[in-house]
């Protein structure tokens, strides 16, 4: 619109020049006048209108840009929700997969966790297995060392057992030697016969050549009382024989810390009472091996 109005007053303008033979001077000069300020006024319209356009079109270009921002916006939105949807279901697909495999072992009758506690189980056992078997080793062992060392004196002594003066046996798991009283002491006394001297000094000939073992001499006697002013039973007979037969070793060489004497009167008899040959029998010195720890294992107890 305002371009039209300007182009009608230049129409004006330029017709301009047969006015002032028309019309007088002075409203010619008035006509003049108002033109240029109309042509003023509209110019300074025309430049409004210019910058009224040039802010026009830059909001139409950030209404643009807002535009394909917000699109770009909801696409990256829509792209996360997808994804997100994505992950959901491959963890649902995971959940039931697991889900399906438990059930496929649970109707096999093999329970995941009772599978478990059951490996549990059978590690225990078979660590306890492991453990009686070691122990079992280790007690044959010391079983078969002792059987060998059973041999071993049967040999040495083969000449005394011959000969009746003395007599290798075993008593709970120990090795024994038993000398009968009768080749030792004669009835109620302590003093060592000749005949039982020489037989503790064979035994010491052989006990010098076994190291790091220990020995313990006991007295035995059968159930006859003995009511003497120096033995007033028989506790106080059988110790005092077993020290004679300890002060003997020990003179011929052997170790006395080696060594130990012990009586237990008629209280650990090894036969009958009721007849002369079980009394003979029980009226003895014993001396026994003493185990080392590593022979003290005993066997499992296997459930």
């Amino acid at each position: 619109m305002i371009h039209r109005r300007f182009s009608a007053l230049l129409v004006l303008l330029t017709q301009a020049p047969w006015l002032p033979g028309c019309v007088p001077q002075g409203k010619y000069d008035a006509a003049a006048q108002d033109a240029q300020s109309t042509h003023t006024a509209l110019a300074a319209a025309l430049d409004r209108e210019k910058s009224d356009q040039a802010q026009i079109a830059k909001l139409q270009a950030d209404l643009q840009d807002a535009q394909a921002k917000d699109q770009t916006c909801e696409q990256a939105l829509s792209d996360l929700t997808t994804s997100d949807h994505n992950v959901q279901a491959k963890l649902d697909e995971a959940t039931a997969l697991n889900a399906n495999l438990r059930g496929e072992l649970e109707r096999l009758g093999k329970n995941v966790d009772q599978m478990l506690r059951d490996k549990g189980s059978l590690s225990t056992a078979l660590d306890d297995a492991k453990a009686r078997l070691e122990e079992l080793r280790k007690a044959q062992a010391a079983a078969e060392a002792r059987a060998a060392l059973f041999q071993s004196f049967v040999q040495k002594f083969k000449k005394m057992i011959d000969a009746g003066q003395l007599k290798i046996t075993t008593r709970n798991g120990r090795l024994v030697l038993q000398l009968p009283n009768d080749v030792l002491f004669d009835s109620g006394q302590t003093a060592i016969k000749p005949q039982g001297k020489t037989a503790i000094d064979q035994v010491a000939v052989v006990f010098k050549t076994v190291s790091g073992r220990s020995f313990q001499v006991a007295g035995d006697t059968d159930n006859l009382p003995i009511q003497t002013t120096r033995f007033p039973s028989n506790w106080e007979l059988s110790t005092a024989r077993a020290v004679e037969v300890v002060k003997r070793l020990v003179a011929q060489g052997v170790d006395p810390k080696a060594l130990s004497a012990a009586g237990y009167g008629e209280f650990d008899p090894v036969a009958s009472n009721d007849t002369p040959d079980g009394r003979a029998r029980n009226r003895r010195i014993e001396i026994t091996l003493q185990p080392n720890l590593d022979e003290l294992v005993s066997a499992p107890v296997v459930h």
